[in-house]
C-alpha cells in the first residue's frame, strides 16, 4: 500500500510539474473551471462557458498592464509568488476585528485560475500554494501577468481582457484607455459583483486609487524588458 500510494504521488507530482512546464510555451486554451462550465452545458444544468480570445501580452494596453499591478499587486516583480508584507496586514486585520481581507498575489490568482476548482478549501489553498512555486520556477514574470490577463474572470461570460474590454468598453484590450482600464482593475476583486460601467462610490474610489498609482507601476512586457 505504501508502495502504490509513493508511485500514485510520483506521478501526480510529474504531471503537475509538466503542465505547469508546458504552459511556459503553449498558451492554455481553457482552465478547471471553464471546462467544468462546458460540461454542465453539455448536460444541459448550466449555461455555455465563457471562451477565451487570447491576447499576447505586448499587444495589450500599456493602462492595463500597469493597473492591475496598482490594483491587485503592487510588488509583483519584487515577490517570489507570495507576498509577505501583505499577508502581515491581513493577519493583523483579522487579529484587530476590523475583518478579513484577501492577500493574494497575480501568482496566487493565475496557479488557482488555471489549475485549481474555485470552492474554497484547506486542500485547495495547499494546492494553491504548491502551483504558486512551481508557476514562478518555471515562468517569468511577463508570462505570469499574460496568463493572469487572458484567464482572469472578469464577469458572467467574461474571461480575459479582450472579452472584457470588447464586452464593457466596445474596443480590442490595445485601445484601453487609462480611466477604462483602472474601472476594469478596479472591480476584480469581486467582478460578479461589481460593474466597470456601472460602478458605484467604492468602484469610483478604488478607480481613483489606481490612477493616482498607475505612473509608479512598471510596464512589464516582453518589448520592453521587466519594468520601465
Amino acid at each position: 500500500m505504501l508502495r502504490w500510494l509513493g508511485g500514485l504521488l510520483f506521478v501526480c507530482l510529474a504531471l503537475s510539474l509538466a503542465e505547469v512546464a508546458l504552459l511556459r510555451w503553449v498558451n492554455p486554451r481553457f482552465t478547471l473551471t471553464t471546462s467544468r462550465q462546458w460540461i454542465a452545458h453539455a448536460m444541459g444544468s448550466a449555461c455555455r462557458g465563457p471562451g477565451m480570445i487570447w491576447r499576447p501580452l505586448d499587444a495589450m494596453s500599456p493602462h492595463i498592464r500597469k493597473a492591475v499591478l496598482a490594483g491587485e499587486d503592487q510588488r509583483f516583480l519584487s515577490h517570489a509568488g507570495f507576498d509577505f508584507t501583505e499577508i502581515g496586514k491581513a493577519v493583523q486585520d483579522m487579529a484587530s476585528g476590523r475583518g478579513f481581507r484577501g492577500a493574494s498575489t497575480i501568482t496566487m490568482q493565475t496557479a488557482r485560475t488555471v489549475f485549481l476548482w474555485p470552492a474554497r478549501s484547506f486542500p485547495r489553498k495547499a494546492l494553491e500554494a504548491y502551483y504558486t512555486i512551481l508557476v514562478e520556477l518555471f515562468w517569468d514574470k511577463e508570462r505570469i501577468l499574460e496568463i493572469y490577463l487572458n484567464t482572469v474572470d472578469w464577469g458572467k461570460g467574461v474571461m480575459g481582457i479582450e472579452a472584457a474590454s470588447r464586452h464593457y468598453f466596445g474596443v480590442s484590450s490595445d485601445r484601453l484607455s487609462r480611466c477604462q482600464a483602472a474601472l476594469l482593475a478596479a472591480v476584480l476583486p469581486s467582478p460578479h459583483r461589481w460593474s466597470p460601467i456601472d460602478p458605484g462610490p467604492h468602484i469610483l474610489w478604488r478607480q481613483k486609487r489606481i490612477l493616482h498609482a498607475l505612473d509608479r507601476m512598471p510596464l512589464v512586457g516582453r518589448g520592453h524588458g521587466k519594468a520601465h
